[in-house]
């Protein structure tokens, strides 16, 4: 299989480019230190607020093509047309499952005496986590405990209920609980970590948990 690159699902090989090269490095987090006067380490606020934030990831992605200029011309037009400024999402042949999400900007090249041209694609605003492609959806029906698998990515689900429902879990030793009805619902406390997440349900209702995993 040719590596592909597919954009908001449009993949780039079939309009005619070869992907060349891809560079899509590991976002940096975002980090801040202190040097204290008299103290051999700086104190580091990388995790103050409970958790590691990125910086936006950047990658560029390098395609080619044969032919004449014309034609070269005409096929950077369709992907300046689509892409260029706006905010796509991109998808890698290799990893199908996993979509990154930031703006394209196109930077073209033509070489008259090879009669290739090659196309730069950048991103300098890009989403720090990659998304999987499916969103999670787990259901229950009436009292039972629920488990909710995550990816790294911390990420706090839409929770839709038919009935009144008490949910109960518990981050790290502290116990959480919380009662509501009918409706759609998004509770801050329930952020789900890596892992499994254990949930108890109470209702006599069916609970539906939406959530989109994701990972660097």
């Amino acid at each position: 299989m040719r590596p592909d690159i597919l954009i908001n699902n449009i993949s780039l090989f079939q309009m005619g480019w070869l992907r060349e090269s891809i560079d899509f490095p590991t976002p940096q987090s975002q980090s801040e230190t202190v040097v204290v006067p008299g103290r051999n380490s700086p104190i580091r606020f990388t995790e103050a607020l409970g958790s590691v934030s990125f910086q936006p990831r950047a990658f560029t992605i390098v395609l080619s093509i044969l032919g004449t200029r014309s034609d070269f011309n005409n096929r950077v037009t369709e992907i300046v047309n689509q892409f260029a400024g706006r905010l796509v999402q991109v998808i890698c042949s290799e990893e199908p499952t996993l979509y990154c999400i930031g703006t394209i900007e196109a930077s073209p090249v033509y070489d008259p005496i090879s009669n290739k041209g090659q196309l730069t694609l950048s991103c300098t605003d890009g989403d720090a986590y990659r998304y999987h492609a499916d969103e999670t959806v787990v259901q229950v029906t009436g009292t039972k405990t629920v488990t909710l698998t995550n990816d790294f990515m911390p990420v706090v689900p839409t929770i839709t209920t038919t009935a009144e429902t008490t949910l109960a879990w518990k981050v790290g030793t502290d116990s959480f609980s919380k009662t509501v009805s009918a409706g759609t619902w998004e509770i801050p406390e329930l952020q789900l970590a890596y892992g499994n997440n254990s949930v108890k349900v109470t209702g006599t209702g069916t609970t539906t948990f939406r959530y989109r995993e994701g990972r660097l």
